[in-house]
């Protein structure tokens, strides 16, 4: 409750026209992103269907095409395109050497070339090399300036040319791996203890490095460095002093190096668990998951066709390619994504059921949130006409809207959304679901707070943007008339078809006030409902809906709730009711989602400039919050205040590292040793800073982005409708995101 000293302050805030009333702060230009194309990566796989094969070696030669040496011979890729899988299946294009034992693969001249107990071949040069050897259980060879080859079978070591062998010797320790130096016409030679090096002038082989468990090897920065991997990390090696340049490396994704490759200038590594590659800033790109790879366990790495990166597992081949986009691509790419596969009787539905990630198998499943991520999709698509005036936007928003609509109809409650719907006869045992009238329709009741206040700001949006578009936009005012004047007439509750509050649509005081100061569902309730209020005068311009709200805020204390700063929401104390201790156990990022769909009412349509003024502080207040987990859709939401200060890099960063495959693969990061976790919180912020959103699960903005590990073995794919979307076309709106940039015609 209000406090009597405060009394004339707070009515000076809340009542309108006072004069203490003032105006609302002047915005200046905000920071606008240029809609230029960077480079979006994606993952094309070929996966191992044979038994018994073990996969060693991948190379593509100067016509693109992919090859991999294996147990079973040498393999190409067939098929496989994004989200669609291919497979590697035998090479047969060459009949005489599918026939032939071939023992190794490599790329010579961007050609390749084999290596057989015989002789090193290629059917490049019209054929014309073949030179033979005299080490029948050969299995390394690397080639030199002209065609000259060093090959080893572990132990002895021949170079020849032209079938001669011009020098031969047995290595100290057993090698693992060759390769070529060609500013010093010389071979670089790997063993498990020590690295050695050949002379090619000279014809003599030393050793000039020892150490301990090295497992693969590169040579870098245009011969300055050699990289050398172990099973804990790696360390450098100055190529010419021949002498480490450091400590071992190991604050690493993983530590247990596989491969080593520098490609364009980046260098690449292979783990037993992912592959990672540097960043100009120190830091890595993580690639793992079934997301990227059909098995985190990387085996080689080479550069392949079209700056693409291929990295072989033990289970397949996964192709890193990399495309220029502009956020509007993406966006194109993402609204066709909704339309193929996530429209469920027009709401924005999760393709589920999956086996492996595979689309064919995915069948449309409900939501208890259906009404909720359509209202998220419904609000993108009004943003973008509100911003293109396209057509094809128009008509998803009429088809969201009817299955938005009939969630009140369905039930027979005045007033009352529905959860979901569904054809009877396919759900189900679950409590929730009810019988309509109509034998053939269930519908699914205990509808809570977060849908009520996806749809205010899903309407809100319409009745205020859609004014080209009459019947929408009396469609929409209809609708928050509808579902608020249910609100009030039930004494500030959802009521059920059983006569009952539902759990969680509950705003009347006695339960909201009910929660201790700095418990979040005090706030959070008191927020929504005011901007719920202030949506349905707005539209309607109906009184009662005015007066509920002043009634809230100076009788019960709202406008106190939901001024009361975020940093000082918390966990109840000992002398707190259990519901309350249980509401606030850790930071509910649900509640996030919840107060910024609800912040497009609470501000938009504030009763007067000073409240506008006041809400815009505790807007900003929580958004300081929010600030670490970088998350698009706050910052863009925060943009509506006018401020300039919304972090509009990092809410770029989140629409372009947001992964294009939303398949729920299962991943994980809490083994990394490349971050710094941190101790249990109250915001279950788990590392200090967030990983980009192409590491991270999928996940929805009511998820925690400091979740580390998460998935279902790719068992549903989620709709970027509400995901990518919504903060994509409200940054356009807002004018904060630039329509893309023509480059060709830029300076």
């Amino acid at each position: 409750m209000i406090k009597a000293t405060q009394g004339f302050s707070i009515l000076c805030i809340l009542i309108s026209g006072l004069s203490c009333s003032r105006k609302e702060e002047a915005r200046t230009r905000q920071p606008v992103h240029e809609d230029v194309s960077y480079q979006e990566d994606f993952s094309k796989k070929f996966n191992l269907h044979q038994e018994g094969i073990t996969l060693k070696k991948v190379f593509s030669d100067r016509n693109g095409v992919i090859q991999v040496y294996s147990s079973g011979g040498v393999l190409k890729t067939f098929a496989g395109e994004f989200l669609s899988p291919g497979s590697l299946v035998p090479d047969r294009t060459y009949r005489p050497l599918a026939d032939k034992k071939i023992l190794n693969l490599n790329l010579h001249r961007n050609q390749f070339v084999y290596l057989d107990e015989k002789a090193v071949l290629s059917n490049a040069w019209a054929g014309n090399l073949y030179s033979r050897h005299s080490m029948p259980n050969v299995s390394l060879f690397e080639g030199g300036l002209g065609f000259d080859f060093l090959i080893s079978d572990g132990e002895a070591i021949q170079y020849l040319k032209d079938s001669k062998v011009l020098w031969g010797g047995k290595a100290s320790d057993k090698v693992i791996d060759i390769a070529f130096d060609t500013g010093r016409n010389s071979f670089w030679l790997l063993s498990k203890n020590s690295v050695s090096v050949f002379s090619v002038k000279d014809l003599a082989l030393s050793q000039v490095f020892s150490g301990a468990g090295f497992s693969c090897f590169a040579l870098v920065n245009e011969g300055k460095e050699i990289i050398l991997g172990t099973n804990d990390g790696y360390q450098i090696l100055d190529a010419e002093a021949r002498k480490s340049k450091g400590d071992v490396i190991r604050r690493l994704p993983w530590t247990e190096i596989t491969a080593i490759e520098e490609i364009d200038g980046k260098i690449w590594f292979g783990t037993t668990r992912g592959a990672f590659t540097t960043e100009k800033d120190g830091g890595f790109v993580y690639y793992a998951s079934k997301r990227w790879l059909p098995s985190d366990n990387v085996v080689d790495i080479e550069k392949g066709p079209d700056s693409s990166v291929l990295i072989l597992t033990d289970k397949g081949l996964g192709q890193i390619c990399f495309k220029p986009m502009t956020l509007h691509d993406k966006a194109m790419y993402f609204e066709k994504q909704v339309r193929a596969r996530h429209i469920r009787h027009g709401f924005n539905a999760t393709l589920g059921y999956m086996q492996d990630g595979s689309l064919t198998t995915g069948s449309l499943e409900d939501s208890d949130n259906d009404g909720l991520w359509t209202s998220m999709y419904l609000g993108a698509e009004v943003f973008r006409y509100a911003v293109t005036k396209s057509d094809e936007a128009l008509e998803n928003i009429r088809e969201a809207m009817d299955a938005m609509e009939r969630l009140y109809t369905i039930n027979g409650i005045k007033g009352f959304p529905s959860r979901s719907f569904e054809r009877t006869g396919y759900k189900y045992e679950d409590k929730p679901w009810r019988r309509s009238s109509d034998p053939e329709w269930d519908w699914k009741s205990t509808t809570s707070s977060d849908e009520a206040i996806g749809h205010i700001f899903a309407f809100g949006a319409m009745a205020e943007l859609l004014e080209d578009q009459k019947d929408l936009q009396a469609r929409a005012i209809r609708m928050i008339d509808s579902l608020m004047q249910h609100v009030i007439d039930h004494d500030m509750y959802l009521v059920d078809w059983n006569g009952e509050p539902t759990l969680w649509g509950k705003w009347n005081p006695a339960y909201v006030n009910a929660r201790p100061v700095g418990v979040g569902d005090r706030k959070i309730n008191s927020s929504n409902i005011i901007a719920m209020l202030q949506t349905a005068y707005h539209f309607t311009k109906k009184e009662v809906y005015k007066d509920k709200a002043f009634e809230l805020m100076t009788k019960h204390g709202y406008y106190e709730n939901l001024m009361f700063p975020m940093s000082q929401v918390r966990r109840a104390d000992s002398t707190a009711d259990d519901w309350s201790k249980m509401l606030s156990e850790s930071w509910n990022h649900s509640d996030d989602e919840m107060y910024f769909v609800g912040y497009w009412g609470l501000y938009r349509y504030a009763f007067n400039d000073t409240l506008k003024t006041k809400f815009r502080e505790a807007i900003i207040d929580h958004w300081q919050i929010e600030r670490p987990e970088k998350e698009g859709a706050w910052n863009i939401f925060t943009a509506l205040t006018g401020t300039n200060d919304f972090d509009l890099n990092e809410a770029i960063w989140y629409l372009q590292e947001y992964p294009l495959d939303l398949i729920h693969w299962t991943v994980t990061n809490s083994h990394r040793k490349d971050i710094e976790l941190m101790e249990p919180n109250f915001r279950k912020q788990t590392t200090k800073e967030v990983l980009p959103a192409s590491e991270l699960p999928v996940s929805r903005h009511n998820a925690n982005r400091f979740d580390l590990d998460g998935g279902d073995n790719g068992s549903s794919e989620y709709s970027a409708g509400d995901i990518w979307l919504l903060p994509y076309w409200m940054g356009r709106y807002f004018n904060v995101i630039s329509a893309p940039v023509d480059e060709r015609n830029s300076k």
